[in-house]
């Protein structure tokens, strides 16, 4: 085991993560917010302040006159700088890299990555074809080439930085701070998957449909990546299943109450926030069996002490040879 082990080096002070993570988020909700609050600013003295948010969905930046692939790229920016700040202060800092944040070595398994994207987007287009037939009046269709060819531009391009930005901080950078503090790796599941829930309290379908109703979506998806986390001793295919989870939402699903306001291909006029919680946990649980028989995951290991490995050769015996 690599990933938490790594970081049992005493670098893991507290003010170390506080430093690290206040300037991830100056840079993203302050320095990468000011494209995005210019833009709005301008629309609104343009419109003499006749302008007012959505007040279902502030994300909806149309009411603004700003196109949904504009906004899309002004709200994913500051993900990218958060994520840029964070990896450069991981060396100054804890003494580790980008990769070693990932998986505990210096090398990423983007085999890993790519394999896990795959698969998820699969069963989101399963899931997808499924609900269709069963109630094809409930999606509006919207397709329009030119915008939906912007729209996969900017997806594959710039939401893999939201979502590793996110896995990085929750489960990767955060969960080798939890390992190093408590040694258990129960704890580095839930305690990241509670604030990785947390963070997204503020999403506006959170607002449209109440925090108990939509809250557990986030965790169990939370939960999912930090069991996968555990079992593969690394980030990569969470870090997958979230980019791949994301970019198909914003290419072929959207909805008035959704934070993804994208010409996708579809738009959803009714959402049930029960039936996507089941359907989630559902797909996730198949995700994690696939998983399974992939990379044949020891479950064993989740009640193993996280601790360092002891050393092979003695110094003096490898000086010897």
């Amino acid at each position: 085991m690599n990933h938490l082990e790594r970081a049992l080096d005493q670098q893991n002070q507290f003010w170390k993560y506080l430093v690290n993570i206040v300037a991830a988020f100056v840079a993203s909700n302050l320095i990468g917010a000011i494209p995005l609050v210019s833009v709005i600013a301008y629309k609104t003295a343009k419109s003499a302040g006749t302008i007012q948010p959505n007040p279902h969905n502030l994300a909806d930046l149309s009411v603004y006159g700003i196109s949904p692939n504009l906004g899309l790229f002004l709200m994913i920016l500051p993900f990218v700088l958060g994520l840029l700040m964070m990896i450069y202060l991981l060396q100054p800092l804890h003494n580790r890299s980008f990769a070693e944040v990932v998986n505990g070595t210096k090398k990423i398994r983007w085999n890993r990555f790519f394999y896990a994207a795959g698969i998820w987007t699969v069963l989101m287009f399963v899931y997808l074809i499924v609900d269709y037939s069963i109630d094809p009046s409930n999606y509006i269709f919207q397709f329009d080439l030119s915008s939906f060819i912007v729209l996969m531009f900017i997806s594959l391009l710039l939401i893999p930085f939201q979502t590793t930005f996110e896995e990085l901080m929750f489960r990767g950078y955060l969960g080798q701070a939890i390992a190093a503090w408590t040694k258990n790796r129960w704890l580095v599941i839930l305690i990241p998957a509670i604030l990785f829930a947390l963070l997204h309290s503020a999403n506006p379908e959170v607002k449209e449909f109440g925090f108990w109703s939509v809250m557990p979506q986030y965790l169990i998806f939370g939960l999912i990546f930090g069991l996968i986390t555990i079992l593969s001793d690394g980030i990569e295919l969470s870090m997958g299943i979230h980019a791949a989870n994301n970019i198909f939402l914003s290419l072929f699903t959207t909805n008035s109450s959704s934070v993804l306001q994208t010409p996708a291909v579809f738009n959803q006029q009714i959402i049930h926030p029960t039936k996507e919680t089941l359907i989630l946990t559902a797909l996730g649980i198949i995700m994690v069996i696939l998983l399974t028989k992939k990379y044949k995951f020891d479950f064993s290991v989740l009640n193993k002490k996280i601790e360092k490995e002891v050393e092979e050769l003695e110094p003096e015996l490898e000086q010897q040879e």
